[in-house]
């Protein structure tokens, strides 16, 4: 049986983005989250394993563990390539080569609110600073994403510009970051597109994209549709204010949506999301696509019914290829085959489905949910 059903008005995407996972570093600047460096780590040989090609794992700057554990992944010979996050400083680029990274996610800054509120230098020193970190950084031979902030709410012309003195400077990959999350995916496919147009075929574009009205994974999507090479996610979605984009959510939706090869071993998925959710402390909501406890549940008797006999009339996947599970629930909405299915999941048999199906939907009017407890105590009368 096939494991989903394409919609058949979806484009097609030719090539297959690099994911880079900043659950490390994004992530666990939620506010409130704190991994120690063991936890670090074993994260990041879970997203290795995953079979995530790029890890940002730290920000050095921060703190002693900080360093420490961007120092304990860079030597655990991981198949990813491991990246840490610096400021347009010499000195935190110094850091990150201490810490024995391959790349760094460069960034700066030069859109109107934070060169006005934040940077506190001109935009011509602020893009010195930058470019002399850059040539530091490729002297002594990292892989370069380079970054300015906000990028969706600064002058296009003047990203260009930045962007392009970056490029000749050795950038190898720039990104387009939706830092407040204020973009819509027309406005932001417009973007990347732009950039895929006008930087040198052989620099990368990368997207980075952020949840503030819940279009993280949609603006993701539409950046590699743009021609993106690389998209920015977390485990979870975690991440600053309302998230980033979800590793899970964008994984899943360039290969069955978009038809990609597969970027992930799609069996680890769950496992990797309760690790971190275990880790952050941060619950995974019961309605969260893909990984949520209600993602592959089902109710109402119409649903149950067709469910039953081909789960890909209402699953836009089998939840097993993650290691999820489906689950029927008894509830006011149910019908007799979702009852008959319960009672044979319980060992239990009935004549009277009728009846039971009518208590049942009497308890519901009243506002309760029903248990298995409760079944068996009807079946008892």
């Amino acid at each position: 049986m096939e494991w989903f059903l394409q919609c058949p008005h979806n484009p097609g995407i030719d090539k297959k983005p690099v994911i880079f996972d900043t659950t490390l570093r994004d992530g666990e600047q939620t506010p409130g989250v704190s991994f120690s460096p063991e936890m670090k780590l074993e994260i990041a040989g879970k997203l290795s394993a995953l079979g995530i090609k790029e890890i940002e794992a730290g920000f050095p700057v921060v703190s002693r563990g900080e360093f420490k554990a961007l120092r304990m992944i860079s030597r655990e010979g991981l198949s990813a390539r491991i990246f840490a996050l610096s400021r347009a400083i010499v000195s935190d680029v110094e850091l990150a080569v201490d810490a024995g990274v391959d790349g760094i996610s460069l960034f700066t800054s030069i859109s109107p609110v934070h060169l006005k509120y934040k940077m506190r230098h001109t935009k011509e020193e602020v893009v010195e600073n930058a470019l002399e970190a850059l040539e530091f950084a490729k002297d002594h031979n990292l892989f370069v994403s380079f970054s300015s902030e906000d990028a969706t709410r600064t002058p296009l012309g003047e990203l260009f510009t930045l962007y392009k003195m970056a490029e000749e400077r050795g950038a190898d990959r720039v990104h387009i970051s939706d830092t407040v999350g204020v973009a819509t995916p027309q406005a932001y496919q417009h973007i990347v597109e732009f950039f895929r147009r006008v930087m040198k075929k052989d620099t990368q574009i990368g997207v980075h994209t952020h949840n503030d009205f819940g279009l993280a994974t949609a603006n993701a999507l539409a950046g590699v549709v743009a021609g993106a090479d690389m998209v920015s996610v977390t485990v979870n979605g975690i991440g600053e204010r309302s998230g980033n984009a979800s590793l899970q959510e964008v994984a899943l939706a360039l290969e069955v949506l978009y038809g990609t090869e597969s970027i992930v071993d799609k069996s680890r998925i769950l496992l990797l999301s309760r690790l971190v959710e275990k880790y952050s402390a941060i619950r995974i909501p019961e309605n969260k696509p893909i990984i949520g406890k209600n993602a592959f549940r089902h109710e109402s008797g119409v649903h149950v019914d067709a469910v039953l006999k081909n789960p890909l009339t209402y699953e836009p996947f089998l939840p097993e290829v993650i290691g999820q599970k489906r689950e029927i629930v008894i509830g006011k909405h149910s019908g007799k085959h979702a009852i008959k299915n319960k009672l044979s999941e319980m060992g239990l048999y009935s004549k009277e489905y009728s009846e039971l199906l009518g208590e049942i939907k009497r308890i519901g009017d009243k506002g309760y949910g029903i248990s298995e407890d409760d079944i068996e105590a009807l079946m008892k009368g």
